[in-house]
């Protein structure tokens, strides 16, 4: 069944249409959620809280296009929540030092990089790049505009260039991004 229709079903109250779509986007979600808080029962109380609005408000979905942008949208209000609920923030300072040790650039894990980007710059490498939306869906998640989106972008791309650069023996290590 296609995406869009399986966001109308859904819209028009369809549980089963519904489910399907939090299936779809669950790993995603997930991955966005994890980025951000960086502790599995925030995940889970963020992922939770997500759903049960996402389902109490798809009804209110004008757009069946917007819909992984207004899931995103939900969520990082959420872990923004939790953040703020809990006065705390994740820090580059929390991550570990030193990645894994790899033979050549084929094994680095560009995930594990990104990962390590202050959390502006990692939001919308994950949303762009990793999520594939576009630049204008981004800015429309975040509620930045388009050219903010692109400076982000941008010096995410230069702070993982010089990551990579240096250190040419394949082995990470990472300071702070």
């Amino acid at each position: 069944m296609e995406n869009e229709e399986l966001i109308r079903r859904a819209r028009d109250g369809d549980r089963d249409a519904f489910v399907t779509l939090m299936r779809q986007n669950e790993e995603a979600l997930h991955h966005m959620a994890w980025s951000m808080l960086r502790k599995n029962e925030d995940v889970a109380d963020a992922m939770q809280e997500t759903v049960l609005k996402a389902y109490r408000s798809i009804s209110s979905l004008r757009e069946p296009n917007y819909f992984r942008t207004w899931m995103f949208r939900i969520l990082i209000n959420e872990c923004n929540t939790l953040l703020r609920g809990r006065k705390r923030t994740v820090s580059v300072a929390d991550f570990p030092i030193t990645a894994s040790s790899a033979n050549d650039y084929d094994r680095v894990d560009l995930r594990d990089a990104v990962d390590r980007l202050e959390e502006k710059q990692r939001t919308v490498v994950i949303l762009h790049y990793f999520e594939d939306l576009s630049v204008a869906q981004t800015a429309q998640t975040l509620e930045l505009t388009e050219s903010a989106v692109k400076t982000r972008l941008m010096r995410a791309r230069a702070a993982l260039m010089q990551k990579f650069k240096s250190n040419p023996k394949g082995s990470m290590h990472y300071e702070s991004v």
